[in-house]
């Protein structure tokens, strides 16, 4: 599959998004108002990257952003705890002293203006979605009110759902261009025993409150071995849309903690393939995303500018969230600079990106190759 059967692919993909999002928020006006322009926004982006393309540059219509290196809680198997812990170390060398304001409790974490600058950039280059993801990022308000400024891109806001108060509620309500996604386990009790007692009574609340005031949100799932049978469940899914939710990701478990008990083996990640797609069918009106899964349908994993990139709260440009590798800081590079960084042509050039996609992290999986790569200590001085 070539680059522009996969642009016009994730394209086609991005407009049905669009056309489900704005059919589950007919009920508010501000969310129909939103979305309406946001089709027009999103093929606006769309053009941008065309003609990039046809100057032989490719720009990923997503990026991931972890915006926050700290969160509330302290969840079993975080993926993004194990990450920040290669970013800390960085962060600290760097010792840019920026204190603790605006949420920023570790020294070398981005600022909220940095962060604006990059979705800006991000706008002039055609990038329609960014995943804003933590840490907690509702710990940095200051980068969500930038965001919420930047009225071109969709910012799904992957939270734990813990912190949503009036304040948070009539912040969202009065930004429509970032959606909530609230993260569980599947019930009650899966959803405690992983991330704390309580924590799933407070995310119901706050997703209550949403349906109450007409506020588009979806849910994450963190898919393991453990819950994948219960949480791909047609009764379940039945129950998360009757209460308001109009998105749902399956985030396939990736042992970054080094738990391999609970990451999905190939039988497993060939039943949530067949279950996600007949949920597909049956709940015709969501948004229903597995991740990184659906990558095999598009040519296989999308990481390192093919289709997105992540961004580490200390501004590192690495491949995804599971390679947390960099060569180039965006503190002290642009946005463009960062697409075009020697690691990800290496890796492209390497074609550790292609082959058949059975499911799984790809390059999670090639984590010592990517490593000989670049050493992620030197990065950030650069």
């Amino acid at each position: 599959m070539d680059i522009n059967q996969k642009n016009e692919i994730i394209s086609n993909a991005v407009s049905v998004v669009v056309k489900k999002a704005l059919k589950s928020s007919f009920s508010s006006k501000r969310g129909r108002s939103f979305f309406t322009g946001a089709a027009s926004s999103l093929k606006a982006a769309s053009k941008k990257r065309d003609a990039y393309e046809q100057k032989g540059v490719h720009i990923p219509p997503f990026l991931i952003a972890s915006i926050a290196a700290e969160c509330n809680l302290r969840c079993k198997g975080c993926y993004a705890r194990a990450g920040n812990e290669i970013g800390n170390e960085i962060g600290n060398e760097i010792g840019n002293e920026i204190g603790n304001e605006n949420g920023i409790r570790n020294p070398g974490e981005m600022t909220g203006r940095q962060w604006e600058s990059i979705f800006d950039q991000a706008s002039d280059l055609g990038v329609s979605f960014i995943v804003l993801a933590g840490g907690e990022p509702m710990m940095r308000k200051d980068v969500l009110d930038a965001a919420s400024r930047v009225s071109s891109i969709i910012f799904p806001v992957f939270t734990n759902g813990t912190l949503f108060g009036k304040e948070y509620l009539d912040f969202f309500d009065g930004s429509r261009n970032l959606v909530p996604v609230l993260s569980i386990e599947g019930d009650r009790a899966r959803t405690d025993f992983r991330r704390g007692e309580g924590v799933f009574e407070r995310i119901q609340n706050a997703a209550k409150e949403m349906t109450e005031i007409g506020l588009l949100f979806g849910v994450s799932i963190t898919v393991t071995t453990e819950n994948l049978e219960f949480v791909t469940d047609p009764d379940f899914v039945s129950d998360l849309k009757r209460n308001g939710c109009a998105a749902l990701f399956y985030v396939e478990y990736i042992p970054a903690d080094g738990d391999y008990e609970l990451a999905p083996a190939d039988d497993d990640l060939t039943l949530i393939g067949n279950r996600v797609s007949d949920l597909r069918d049956r709940f015709a009106d969501m948004i229903i995303v597995s991740f990184p899964g659906d990558e095999k349908y598009i040519g296989g994993c999308l990481a390192a500018g093919k289709g997105f990139f992540h961004i580490n709260a200390y501004g590192g440009a690495e491949p995804c969230p599971f390679s947390p590798y960099s060569d180039m800081n965006l503190k002290n590079h642009t946005l463009m600079e960062a697409i075009e960084s020697p690691l990800f042509e290496k890796i492209k050039a390497e074609k550790l990106l292609e082959g058949e996609h059975k499911g799984g992290c790809t390059l999670f999986e090639k984590r010592e190759t990517v490593e000989s790569f670049v050493s992620p200590v030197v990065v950030l001085k650069k």
